[in-house]
C-alpha cells in the first residue's frame, strides 16, 4: 500500500492455556484494526508451554494453581473476574464458570505450526479459535478430535489436521522454538517481540500496542 513502510515482524509468544494470552491477542487485534492501512505487520505465533509436564488427563485448575502458586480459591476467583473484565473490554468472552481443567497444549502448538504453513491468516484464525474453545467453551486442547474440529471451524482441512496430530510432525520444531525463545529470556507470556528486538510484555491495552507499533513502524521507515 502506498506510503506504508516494510512490514513489522511480530512474534506473539504464548500458550493456549494462558488467559492473559487471550486478552493480549484480542487487544493486539484491536490495535491492528486501528493501524490498518498505516502499519503493515507480519504476525507469527510462537509456542510456549506453561505446563509441559501436564498429563493427557489434565488437572483441576483450582488444584493446579493452588499447588503451583499457593493462591487460595478466593484469590483465584478474584483474579479470574479481573481477567474476564479485561477480556470483555477487548471483545473476548471467558466462560462464566471459570476454566474447569488445565490441559497439556503440545499438540495445539504442533497444529499451529502446520497452520502457519497454510498461511498467516489461517494461523491467526486457528490461534484465536483455540483460545476461544479453551477459555470460552472449556474444550480440551489435549483432545485431538477437539483440535481437528477447531481447525475445520476456521476452514482448515480436518483430515489433514488429524493426520498431523496422529503423527509426530512439528514436534521437534515446537521444542526447538520453545528453547529458542526461552534462550532469549522469555519466561512469561504473552510476550510480543517486534522485529526480533523490541519486547512488549503481558496483556497490554490496545492503545499501548497501537502506540508502540506506530512508533516502531516510524523508526523502521526512518532507518
Amino acid at each position: 500500500m502506498a506510503g506504508m513502510s516494510q512490514a513489522l515482524k511480530i512474534d506473539f509468544v504464548s500458550d493456549v492455556a494462558c488467559p492473559w494470552c487471550a486478552v493480549g491477542l484480542a487487544s493486539l487485534e484491536r490495535a491492528l484494526e486501528k493501524l490498518e492501512g498505516e502499519v503493515a505487520v507480519d504476525l507469527r505465533f510462537q509456542p510456549f508451554e506453561l505446563n509441559p509436564q501436564m498429563g493427557p488427563e489434565g488437572q483441576d485448575v483450582t488444584e493446579y494453581i493452588t499447588s503451583k502458586y499457593g493462591a487460595t480459591p478466593e484469590q483465584q476467583a478474584q483474579s479470574r473476574a479481573g481477567i474476564a473484565a479485561r477480556g470483555a473490554e477487548v471483545g473476548f468472552q471467558f466462560r462464566k464458570e471459570g476454566r474447569g481443567r488445565i490441559w497439556n497444549t503440545f499438540d495445539a502448538h504442533r497444529l499451529l505450526l502446520w497452520a502457519q504453513e497454510q498461511g498467516a491468516r489461517q494461523q491467526r484464525d486457528l490461534k484465536m479459535a483455540l483460545l476461544k474453545a479453551y477459555h470460552g467453551e472449556g474444550r480440551s486442547p489435549a483432545d485431538r478430535e477437539v483440535l481437528a474440529d477447531v481447525a475445520a471451524s476456521v476452514g482448515l482441512d480436518r483430515e489433514q489436521a488429524k493426520a498431523v496430530l496422529a503423527s509426530d510432525r512439528y514436534a521437534q520444531e515446537v521444542r526447538d522454538r520453545e528453547q529458542e525463545f526461552q534462550g532469549l529470556g522469555i519466561h512469561a507470556v504473552p510476550s510480543v517481540i517486534v522485529n526480533d528486538r523490541h519486547l512488549i510484555q503481558g496483556g497490554q491495552p490496545p492503545e499501548v500496542f497501537e502506540q508502540a507499533l506506530r512508533q516502531l513502524a516510524q523508526q523502521s521507515a526512518a532507518a
